[in-house]
């Protein structure tokens, strides 16, 4: 076998800290953006007469806001090596999408009160950590929780990315179409299905319930949760009903900024400054309440081989930089460990994130 040389530039990250990420779903599942989708796109059910900003999935603006970042050479090299990082264990047989694996020994993960993920949109890596001109409050979270150097998305464009971090699948989606209707496994189904709460905050949704495609500034193409019959309505809430004591959150919930506040067609700026006044106050209290805010990328912006941030912050998380391999299977997987749930779709074939938190004692 001919060895394999990387050389990496001298732009370098932190070396490898913990678990190696199991085993990696089949390609299709998994590509992080390398190769763009075998079959053709599909129709929007409103693309002939909706709003045309919800097609565009490429926030052209906001690559002002990037720093003198990664070469390409680079980039590719730092994802050369997290992809044969990430390789490097062997896990359990991958199972089919669209069915959900019994949960097993998910103990390392502490388990919290409340979970927050808040899901922002196509920026890469290099374009958050480090800009702290354009983004001082999510590099302030960076600092004081866990920053993962080797995130990826899945694929391109964003409802599948969405759809892997809530249901372990992409669900055979391979564009921002809408609308859709699955039967799950999900993430929501497994709270409920466990006796927990489970909602899903999206910022200028219409109504509680509602089934809009779009909506102003929302757009259902960044609201999984709505696509699974098994969810029921009622946890499809507006950003408005997200409540300010944080006690009366459900134990899980996704928030979803607007597109003007997701990064996706207004800057990092302004998304980082949303963050902030938004959500500032739960990620203070997480610290001191047994909970945790995870604020991560749909994808990037197709500049950084698919790279993203992604953050954890609570009382629980033990600040660094970890550069094991992460992506939204990974993820999914830490938070349903975290309650001991059914493992949905991939998410049964990959590993939890466990060496950001701190033991659980005895």
């Amino acid at each position: 076998m001919i060895p394999l040389t990387v050389v990496i530039p001298p732009r370098t990250v932190t070396p490898a800290r913990g678990a190696a990420s199991g085993t990696v779903p089949p390609a299709e599942e998994l590509d992080h953006g390398r190769t763009q989708p075998k079959s053709g796109p599909m129709i929007s059910a409103h693309s002939a007469t909706g709003p045309t900003r919800h097609h565009d999935h490429r926030d052209r603006s906001a690559r002002r806001d990037r720093p003198a970042g990664v070469t390409a050479v680079a980039a590719a090299a730092v994802w050369l090596a997290a992809l044969l990082s990430g390789c490097s264990s062997a896990g359990p047989t991958t199972p089919r999408p669209g069915t959900s694996v019994a949960a097993t020994g998910g103990a390392a993960v502490p388990r919290p009160d409340h979970v927050v993920v808040v899901v922002e949109e196509n920026h890469s890596y290099a374009d958050i950590i480090g800009n702290t001109a354009a983004a001082p409050y999510l590099n302030s979270l960076a600092g004081q929780g866990a920053s993962f150097t080797h995130s990826f998305a899945v694929t391109h464009p964003s409802e599948p990315n969405y759809l892997a971090l809530f249901s372990g699948s992409t669900q055979g989606v391979t564009d921002d179409s809408c609308p859709h209707s699955f039967a799950g496994p999900d993430l929501g189904s497994e709270l409920t299905g466990a006796g927990l709460s489970f909602a899903g905050y999206s910022e200028d949704l219409p109504a509680t319930g509602s089934t809009s495609c779009d909506s102003g500034a929302y757009a259902r193409k960044h609201n999984p949760w709505l696509n699974f019959t098994d969810v029921p309505g009622t946890a499809n809430q507006p950003w408005t009903a997200f409540p300010h004591d944080y006690t009366r959150l459900p134990t899980l919930s996704f928030v979803v900024p607007n597109l003007d506040h997701d990064m996706h067609d207004g800057s990092v700026q302004q998304g980082d400054s949303w963050l902030r006044q938004n959500l500032g106050g739960y990620a203070t209290w997480a610290k001191t309440h047994n909970s945790l805010l995870v604020v991560t990328w749909d994808e990037d912006d197709q500049s950084q081989a698919n790279q993203i941030p992604t953050l954890f912050i609570g009382e629980q998380v033990r600040p660094g930089q970890y550069a094991e391999t992460v992506d939204h299977y990974r993820l999914l997987r830490t938070l349903e460990d975290a309650f001991q749930l059914p493992h949905a779709g991939y998410a049964a074939s990959v590993t939890p994130v466990v060496d950001a938190f701190r033991p659980t004692p005895p």
